[in-house]
């Protein structure tokens, strides 16, 4: 029995149907309750989408899936061919079979999404997706039954079985959409059709995909021309590459920002705590926002989901109840202090060179006076900037008066590079393993002391704030 609280199954015709794929074996009439492509925790009713990647081929674990009593199976073409499907014809196990189960995936997605009716609103940016997307969540779900995306579930995988979540009472979803090569963003708006397409900003990111922040403001621009007819762009009017982009597009467009070209703006804004205060000014009413999260850039985040709020007709009052509730994820600014009285800085959830800023102006800005420490980690995907781009981390620290650097990885002797240029206290900078760190900290850590932990995900950053907290 269907309810609104369980995702839309699925018969095997609509399967067939959504991916333009061949039949192989079954009944097309089964019904599967959801998409699974993970074997270790498919459900008996579930369909398995064997997924083959560049590193990864899930057509290697069918003997897992089938020992769950798994009925149904998308696979790719190539690989069907070693398959026994007269063998699965005669024990009613449903397969079918396309070229690329990667699209395939995509297509099944794109297909739920329009059967269900639900409205989209897509996010894209260099910085702050995920923010945005919270925050945006968290003002729509004081109207709406809303669906969010789960951590930073942005690409041709974690975006489809994001939208196979979606159930009947479902009325919009907020999306996030990443990239690391030209086309990606299109395809994933082409997936996921947005009502509203936000770009949160343009800043050296996936360098090493993309080659220039041309090719970044490009790839961005991809969202635009997949945004539904009628729909509308909320673009950051204090981005002059996002600016040239709305310059070229068709669609409608709402500008957020500090600027005078704003239509959701930020004025009078101040430092209240650990967070920041502004006045959030709508076209037609103004309001006071807390935001209690650190780092005054998180104000952008919250005008990009303030923007959205307002095109869907919420009040000044429900937008600011939205953007206060929100909270950030671990790994996101989250401020934690130790039971020695450390003040730590978790932002390991990811970094490239405009994070990496924005983080070391917010330690600079929260330390008032007491000792401040930075742990970078490599920042990846930067191609042939990555020497200069670690470079000048080290010269943005020791230009904020960082008391101690931290450095590990590939590009750490770039980083204190960057730091002995500024004319950085040799003695205060450290480069070594995790480890060698954590001995090091270990000896010179206080009360009172504010440190910053960051790095792209892959390095594991979290594993240093995990072990701060377990000992210091």
């Amino acid at each position: 029995m269907q309810t609104d609280n369980m995702p839309i199954p699925w018969t095997g015709s609509e399967i067939i149907k959504a991916v333009s794929g061949k039949y192989l074996s079954g009944s097309i009439e089964h019904l599967f309750k959801g998409i699974s492509i993970d074997s270790r925790k498919i459900s008996e009713s579930d369909l398995f989408v064997a997924i083959k990647g560049k590193i990864y081929d899930s057509h290697l674990f069918m003997d897992d899936v089938i020992k769950k009593k798994v009925k149904g199976f998308l696979v790719n073409t190539k690989s069907a061919e070693q398959m026994p499907i007269a063998k699965w014809q005669g024990e009613k196990k449903f397969c079918c079979a396309v070229p690329d189960t990667v699209k395939a995936l995509g297509d099944l997605a794109s297909y739920n999404r329009t059967r269900s009716g639900i409205s989209t609103i897509a996010i894209t940016g260099s910085n702050g997706k995920t923010t945005t997307k919270e925050m945006t969540a968290s003002i729509l779900k004081k109207k709406f039954n809303t669906l969010a995306s789960k951590g930073n579930f942005n690409n041709e995988i974690g975006l489809p079985l994001t939208l196979f979540n979606i159930n009947p009472s479902h009325e919009w979803a907020v999306v996030e959409l990443g990239m690391n090569h030209l086309g990606e963003i299109g395809r994933l708006a082409e997936i996921c059709m947005p009502d509203i397409g936000v770009i949160t900003n343009i800043g050296s990111a996936h360098l090493e995909g993309l080659g220039s922040l041309e090719g970044v403001m490009k790839a961005k621009g991809e969202l635009l021309e997949k945004i539904k007819p009628g729909g509308t762009a909320v673009l950051n009017g204090d981005d002059p590459r996002v600016m040239l982009l709305a310059k070229k597009t068709e669609n409608k467009t709402l500008l957020f920002g500090r600027g005078s070209n704003a239509e959701i703006k930020a004025v009078s804004v101040k430092k209240k705590g650990l967070g920041t205060c502004f006045k959030l000014e709508l076209p037609l009413e103004t309001i006071f926002i807390d935001l209690k999260i650190p780092g005054e850039f998180m104000i952008s985040n919250a005008l990009a989901s303030a923007a959205s709020g307002y095109l869907l007709g919420f009040t000044a009052e429900e937008i600011k109840a939205g953007i206060e509730d929100f909270k950030p994820a671990n790994g996101r600014m989250s401020i934690i202090k130790t039971l020695k009285g450390v003040n730590i800085i978790d932002d390991t959830y990811n970094s490239n060179p405009d994070s990496m800023e924005a983080a070391i102006k917010t330690l600079k800005d929260l330390k008032q006076g007491a000792d401040s420490i930075l742990i970078t980690g490599d920042m990846l995907e930067l191609g042939e900037q990555a020497e200069f781009m670690h470079k000048k981390i080290g010269t943005m620290a020791a230009q904020s008066k960082i008391t101690r650097l931290y450095a590990t990885g590939s590009f750490a002797e770039k980083v204190a590079e960057g730091a002995l240029g500024e004319n950085m206290d040799s003695k205060k900078i450290f480069t070594g393993t995790n480890k060698e760190i954590m001995d090091d900290l270990s000896l010179r850590l206080k009360e009172g002391d504010w440190l910053l932990v960051k790095g792209s995900r892959a390095i594991g950053m979290e594993i240093i704030v995990k072990k701060i907290k377990g000992c210091i």
